[in-house]
This record gives C-alpha cells, structure tokens and sequence, in this order.
C-alpha cells in the first residue's frame, strides 16, 4: 500500500524563462523539475538523427536532459538548481 504525502511544503516562487515561456519554478528544485512540472517532456534533441531526448536517469549519469543557458553553457536539468531569472533553451 502506497501512502500519499499530504502536503509538500515548497520554497518561494520565483519564474525562469524556458524557450521564451516564463514558467514558474521553487526555491530547491532542479531544472528537470520546474520542466516536467510544466509538461515539458523534451530537453534536447540528438545530434545525429534530430531524435528527442528527455529526462531518463534523474542522476547525473546519462546527458538526455542537457538544456542551454542563457551563455550557451549546456548543463544537466536534473543536476542544476533553479534560479531567479534563469533563461532556458531546451532542444525542442
């Protein structure tokens, strides 16, 4: 039997921008996060055959959910923090 948490408390609010749409995210949430809360399934798209790519290991390990920021540094969602005022580029 799987029990439900009844309430999750989260931090502040605060908006990132992902592919010039302003979303909101919480204090302590990763980038993964704040884009599978929105229902975006799709981080990058494969260099080879331009096929998508999301959110697979939630670790580290893989590199499906590279996104850009705003310096075109790609980092991985599930690793990296949100901020205030973060500008996203997903491959989609």
């Amino acid at each position: 039997m799987m029990k439900r948490l009844k309430q999750v408390k989260r931090g502040e609010p605060f908006n990132i921008q992902v592919d010039n749409e302003f979303l909101t995210a919480y204090h302590g949430e990763t980038l993964a996060t704040v884009l599978l809360s929105a229902g975006k399934k799709i981080m990058r798209k494969s260099l080879k055959n331009k096929n998508p790519r999301g959110y697979y290991c939630g670790m580290g390990i893989c590199n499906e959910c590279l996104v850009k920021l705003e310096d075109e540094t790609r980092v991985r969602a599930c690793q990296t923090l949100a901020e205030p005022s973060m500008k996203i580029k997903t491959g989609a």
